[in-house]
């Protein structure tokens, strides 16, 4: 990379921790470090329910995939898309209206402390092993990237470049440190800053990807047969419905996505929130997957992790990469903040306060916040460290969530809807699944998409039909608890219309805006190649700024009437 590629990168970090620092002037309890005071807007919610689902991960899982297989990867990350529209129409409203401050809440009056228990130390385990693998991809990137001087105490002498170790521990401390600082508003402002940068690089290198290809017939001509095809070898139709149900569970019950359902105003804009970020998964996926499919037949021998990378490489300008790497930084940031954030919030209000100090000052749980975040960051940075001893990331991303994500948040989900289902059936679905699972895996060896679907998708929604219909009409106490609560909820509210104006989100997307157009006006007078679209660019961010801040004058105009 450049002196303005590293230039760039730094002013992003920089601008990271700006907003974290203004952020956390707003977080005057734990409600507001972990849940925004219920106050976020939606479609802030919404941007930050697609950043979480993103990681670098994305660009080497998912890149090496399409890069492989072609078309089939596009229609994987497209699933994501259906099961958050899904999401959006059947489930996000209705965690809005229970009235609960975190997801754990509601775990614990419907299942109890021992469904508690259960979801959070599984679903923890879970997720430090999923942002460790974005960590370790992310880092796998970096390093490719940063070349070191000889003596340099970072520099790896087998490569020459920066140490993979010494990456994952720089880019673990600065997510933990941010998220530390500013708590869930952090989170959702930083989240948009990040979605900004990833739209503006993103889309930049699949138009220089287009423009660069000088004949498409010879590029055709290096694709393997069957590129084009939205199945490939394992990822068959069964795999694709299998992907839907178990990001349909994702999406409605894992409590990074739940908490935004809950910290917005509204059932109705929970419901935008998951249909935003739902209907953006439905074409952004060809702007991802473009690039990496496209250098396939321009480079058909390389590692095909690297694909994204090295396809960026190929097209963007000098000063860009440094964007390109922000970028990764930016989506593999959302994910780990969002889930650090998450599950201190579930440690310290439904563990350290309901167990060991019920009359905690809310300063008192804030603090403890921090000391959580902090110590599952470290967490995940000692994971990610030993990531390259477990195998494939694609491998152990697509395991897990096959064996786990299914079997533990249906029974969540279903219990949302049904008043049938009690800690014992989760108890039955979940070590059933579990059970099958590893023996068929790891005692007779047998594995692939098909099997993982029929293991970690159909057996589990199997067995709680069967339960509901063997239940009949009965109904568990957890259920009656969970009415019981909203019913006082609703009393405990009064029915005040909210005139109050926020205008910080709109404030933190316009200044985040202005600074990108700043920063492509400038590289259009360092660089000497591809100035048009980076003219181009830049203009279009300007021009969206300025819309956002007559909007935001109209919003103060009409509160000063």
């Amino acid at each position: 990379m450049s002196s303005f590629d590293y230039a760039l990168l730094a002013l992003y970090i920089l601008g990271i921790f700006i907003i974290s620092i203004v952020s956390s002037r707003r977080i005057k309890n734990q409600e507001d470090m972990f849940s925004a005071g219920g106050q976020a807007p939606w479609w802030a919610s919404g941007l930050s329910a697609f950043m979480t689902m993103f990681s670098a991960g994305t660009f080497v899982v998912w890149g090496g995939i399409a890069y492989r297989y072609g078309l089939v990867a596009i229609i994987i990350n497209m699933c994501f898309g259906v099961a958050a529209l899904l999401g959006g129409y059947f489930v996000a409203g209705k965690w809005n209206a229970l009235g609960i401050a975190t997801p754990a809440a509601y775990l614990q009056l419907r299942f109890g402390k021992i469904g508690l228990n259960l979801y959070t130390w599984t679903m923890m385990l879970k997720e430090i092993m999923a942002v460790a693998i974005a960590v370790y991809s992310l880092a796998i990137i970096l390093v490719a990237l940063i070349p070191l001087d000889e003596g340099n105490i970072l520099r790896d002498g087998l490569t020459g470049n920066l140490s993979l170790n010494y990456a994952i521990l720089i880019f673990g401390a600065i997510v933990i440190l941010y998220t530390m600082i500013g708590g869930l508003w952090a989170v959702l402002m930083t989240d948009v800053l990040q979605f900004i940068v990833l739209t503006l690089v993103v889309f930049m290198v699949s138009v220089l990807m287009v423009n660069g290809i000088d004949d498409y017939e010879v590029l055709l001509n290096n694709l393997p047969e069957g590129f084009f095809s939205p199945t490939a070898s394992e990822y068959g139709w069964l795999f694709l419905f299998g992907w839907v149900s178990i990001a349909f569970f994702a999406v409605g019950a894992e409590w990074a996505f739940v908490q935004r359902y809950i910290a917005v105003k509204s059932p109705a804009e929970a419901k935008k929130t998951a249909y935003l970020f739902g209907g953006m998964y439905l074409f952004t996926p060809i702007l991802w997957m473009l690039p990496p499919m496209l250098y396939r037949g321009i480079n058909p021998s390389i590692n095909p992790e690297q694909a994204y990378i090295l396809a960026s490489q190929s097209v963007l300008p000098v000063g860009i990469l440094g964007l390109m790497f922000a970028a990764m930084f930016s989506a593999t940031a959302s994910m780990v903040s969002s889930q650090l954030n998450v599950f201190a919030g579930v440690l310290t209000n439904d563990f350290y306060k309901a167990l060991l100090k019920p009359n905690a000052s809310s300063s008192h749980l804030v603090k403890i916040g921090r000391i959580f975040t902090g110590t599952l960051g470290l967490a995940l940075i000692g994971v990610a460290l030993y990531v390259p001893n477990m195998g494939g990331a694609e491998k152990i991303i697509i395991s897990m969530n096959s064996l786990v994500v299914v079997p533990l948040l249906a029974p969540a989900l279903w219990g949302l809807f049904s008043p049938q289902i009690g800690i014992k059936d989760m108890l039955i679905v979940a070590f059933t699944s579990f059970s099958v699972g590893l023996i068929l895996r790891f005692g007779f060896s047998i594995s692939g998409g098909d099997v993982d679907v029929i293991i970690g998708v159909i057996l589990p929604i199997s067995m709680l039909f069967l339960i509901q219909k063997l239940k009949g009409n009965t109904t568990d106490i957890g259920w009656k608890k969970i009415e019981d609560n909203r019913t006082l909820k609703i009393m405990e509210t009064p029915e005040v219309p909210d005139t109050t104006v926020d205008v910080f989100p709109q404030k933190v997307v316009m200044i985040s805006l202005l600074v990108c157009a700043l920063s492509l006006f400038a590289l259009f007078f360092l660089t000497e190649s591809g100035r048009t679209i980076i003219a181009t660019f830049g203009i279009c961010l300007l021009l969206i700024a300025i819309g956002i801040r007559i909007q935001i004058k109209k919003m103060t105009s009409k509160t000063t009437k």
